[in-house]
């Protein structure tokens, strides 16, 4: 029974460690466009081929819960994407400097979301109640993504404004770059840097983002391993993805609502739950259909230029 239970930690944990090695050493450092697109497919490919490792040891319908999760998360992560894109820009960080601050705040998420997933595995073991709140978060996270976009762009700006960001009210901020420095010493004081402001808001958009898809993968399975390996697959691909999707991110115009109809319908699936029994391979399908639409959607109706140039 012990090895039953270690076994697939180690082989998850075997694999990640060893591709994040290779990755790091070898990978993309955002300067070039072709090697970040491998490498995205790499974690995509790795993922998807994960999926088959969980359904050959664990079973169909853990397969099936596995990519269902990887897909919804994967798609979330995309919205961070948005936010990324903004932070940089305002803060100026060149691409040369934002794969570190990308793989520092990718494993320091990790890490948050390995908690946060143990904690809400555990709630909703001990108290069924909880599946109210989770599930008025992401009705919350729906509303957000369908009316809160302009909302989000003013925020993210005020905090990136160097001289008046809250971060300032934890450390002194320097509004001069220093290379890959996150702190430099001004008149005898440590002082943060950009580069430190970027890493501090990308942590923090995670933090706030990972309040919504963690519930909704949660809507999907309450195992501890699957929401996990799914969590970290879509992660880890996302330093490269964000390289190869940052110029032309703003097109997918649609991407927003048809993320807002995905947690509504995982939220529904959750309030449902123990009434009507959805099963995950259909809420697998419909969640890829509505992604679908979203992105044919975006490719037939494009932003007008002017549209793109507001900010």
């Amino acid at each position: 029974m012990p090895d039953a239970l270690v076994s697939p930690w180690v082989a998850f944990f075997g694999v990640v460690t060893v591709l994040f090695a290779i990755d790091l050493l070898w990978g993309s450092r955002g300067t070039d466009l072709r090697a970040a697109a491998l490498w995205s497919a790499v974690w995509i490919g790795t993922g998807l081929a994960f999926g088959l490792w969980v359904w050959a040891s664990q079973g169909g319908t853990a397969a099936t819960a596995y990519y269902t999760a990887y897909v919804l998360e994967k798609s979330l992560s995309v919205d961070n994407i948005f936010v990324f894109v903004l932070v940089f820009a305002e803060l100026r960080i060149p691409a040369s400097q934002q794969h570190r601050v990308l793989l520092l705040g990718i494993l320091g998420a990790l890490v948050m979301r390995a908690l946060m997933i143990w904690l809400g595995v555990y709630l909703l073991a001990r108290f069924h109640w909880v599946t109210y709140p989770f599930a008025a978060l992401l009705l919350i996270a729906a509303v957000r993504l369908l009316f809160g976009e302009s909302t989000e762009q003013r925020l993210v700006k005020q905090s990136c404004a160097v001289c008046s960001t809250w971060v300032a009210w934890l450390i002194p901020v320097t509004d001069t770059g220093s290379g890959q420095r996150f702190v430099v010493r001004e008149a005898g004081k440590l002082v943060a840097t950009p580069i430190l402001v970027a890493l501090i808001l990308i942590e923090t958009t995670d933090l706030i983002f990972a309040l919504d898809s963690i519930p909704a993968v949660l809507a999907i399975t309450s195992d501890p391993y699957i929401v996990y390996t799914s969590n970290v697959f879509a992660m880890l691909g996302l330093r490269s993805l964000y390289f190869v999707l940052a110029d032309v991110v703003q097109r997918f115009r649609y991407l927003r609502p048809g993320l807002a109809a995905v947690l509504c319908v995982v939220a529904a699936k959750m309030l449902l739950a123990g009434t009507v029994d959805i099963p995950v391979g259909v809420s697998l399908l419909v969640i890829v259909a509505i992604l679908l639409v979203a992105l044919v959607a975006s490719w037939a109706f494009p932003r007008h230029a002017t549209a793109q140039a507001r900010p």
